[in-house]
């Protein structure tokens, strides 16, 4: 301890800087072989140990318990920052990165060594969060607050659903809006796609992966499944089987993937569990059987038409102005219900079609 201590020191040039370097030695691995024993022999948890190396060199620290302000959030954690205490001054740290200041998005909950939970009588207790963004007045929420207890019966909002809910919530009402995009897409415009409703459930995907990363999973994954699957149409098997193989082979592409892009260290592939397994089964059966019977050209046009709604469905709902209508005005739709029931009467030409016959609009000579 001591010359670890002396060590931080020579380099540093007061508490900051000496909390900075050795948090800097946790994160990065960097730690010399005092550190590195140290470390190794204690049967504490890093940030405490550290916490120790502190108190040794007389500065005052203390953990600041929290959570990140994700929406959407469910089960969520608590995490912990370290705080010293310089000149007067608490200053933050956040142990993962070394890096120093408190994160935007982190919501303090306590400060200091107390318990955020006690329980009495019980065993195995948790404690999670779940987050929903929203954005209201301030008067508006003080009614609410107000109201809550003298209309408990009267209040069929959704605001009167736990937060948990309200986060599942806030996605399902998005689901409307991607379906009239695919709506659009095939009955205005005559782009095909594989399915109806696996363009919206990519585009959830996408919402949960990024737009990039949540493309290239799915090419890879599709590519992949599709070599495999035409090696199992070698074996005859039934339907049932055949789509539970796939199931399990597209669950085991999917595992590869994340390791394989963890160690090459893009950790945002790791989001690759929020592709819908089942869907990118059907979808792969389905794109196989197309290719043996339509061949290859069909398969990319239907393929290359589910991206596109896809895409332009993620792109919709992922605007802070569509996500907000659809959450706080939930009445919009029957609105959308109401343009959906218009379209499916329509009977005339689609777009592709006027592109298709634009030779017939000539002048015959």
């Amino acid at each position: 301890m001591e010359r670890v201590v002396s060590s931080l020191r020579e380099r540093s040039s007061g508490s900051v800087s000496f909390t900075a370097l050795l948090l800097q030695q946790l994160a990065q691995g960097g730690m010399d072989q005092d550190a590195a024993f140290l470390f190794g022999t204690r049967e504490a948890t890093d940030l405490t140990v550290a916490m120790d190396v502190l108190s040794f060199a007389g500065i005052p620290s203390q953990r600041v318990r929290g959570v990140y302000l994700e929406d959407g959030r469910r089960r969520q954690q608590m995490s912990t920052l370290l705080e010293v205490f310089d000149d007067g001054s608490w200053y933050l740290f956040d142990p993962a990165t070394a890096k120093p200041g408190l994160p935007e998005n982190f919501f303090v909950w306590q400060r200091g060594e107390r318990f955020v939970l006690d329980v009495i009588g019980g065993t195995s207790s948790q404690l999670e969060f779940a987050i929903v963004k929203n954005t209201l007045p301030v008067k508006t929420v003080l009614s609410m607050e107000q109201q809550a207890g003298d209309k408990l019966m009267l209040d069929f909002s959704i605001y009167a659903l736990p937060v948990e809910q309200q986060g599942m919530f806030k996605g399902l009402l998005l689901l409307p809006v991607g379906a009239l995009v695919v709506v659009l897409l095939r009955v205005m415009v005559g782009i095909r796609t594989s399915g109806t409703f696996m363009p919206i459930l990519i585009a959830l995907a996408f919402i949960q992966t990024s737009l990039i990363t949540g493309l290239v999973i799915f090419l890879t994954v599709v590519s992949a499944g599709l070599w495999i699957r035409s090696y199992l149409s070698h074996l005859n098997l039934l339907l049932v089987a055949r789509i539970t193989a796939v199931v399990i082979l597209v669950i085991l592409i999917m595992a590869t993937l994340s390791i394989v892009t963890y160690k090459l260290g893009f950790e945002q592939a790791l989001t690759v569990t929020f592709l819908p397994t089942i869907i990118l089964s059907w979808t792969i059966e389905r794109m196989s059987i197309l290719w043996e019977e339509e061949g290859a050209h069909e398969v990319l046009i239907q393929g290359g038409g589910s991206l596109l709604a896809a895409i332009l469905a993620y792109l919709l709902m992922t605007m802070e102005l569509v996500a907000h209508l659809t959450f706080n005005f939930p009445e919009l739709m029957i609105s959308l219900l109401g343009v959906v029931l218009l379209l499916g009467k329509y009977t005339g030409y689609r777009l592709s079609e006027l592109y298709r016959f634009r030779y017939l609009r000539k002048d015959w000579q």
